[in-house]
């Protein structure tokens, strides 16, 4: 069976579906590339299937600022307008434009 087509793009800002967090994507995985410890210590009642998109956010709540890998199911598209306040977004990204980030030029040898 092939992977699913990310819905997300790398640059948008999402928001968690049911948990108070936002965050701009900077990866994505096809299908669950993470620990088997990490899926296993999601409630099973609230476990996402693995056979979808995940992606990595520089994520922040109204606490902190984090990286998080997030399923496609649980993912909003964030429509405040506003951008994200994690400190790490000006290394990944340009400048941004209401609801996504344009990634900054590689550099490379």
């Amino acid at each position: 069976m092939e992977p699913r087509r990310a819905k997300y793009a790398i640059g948008q800002v999402v928001r968690h579906r049911i948990f108070p967090f936002r965050g701009v994507i900077f990866d994505v995985d096809p299908e669950f590339a993470n620990s088997e410890d990490w899926w296993l210590s999601i409630p099973a009642d609230v476990r996402p299937h693995k056979d979808q998109p995940f992606y990595h956010l520089l994520a922040e709540n109204q606490e902190s600022a984090y990286v998080a890998y997030v399923s496609e199911q649980n993912l909003l598209p964030d429509e405040s307008g506003e951008p994200v306040g994690h400190p790490q977004a000006a290394l990944l990204f340009d400048s941004f434009h209401g609801d996504h980030y344009t990634l900054r030029p590689r550099i490379s040898h």
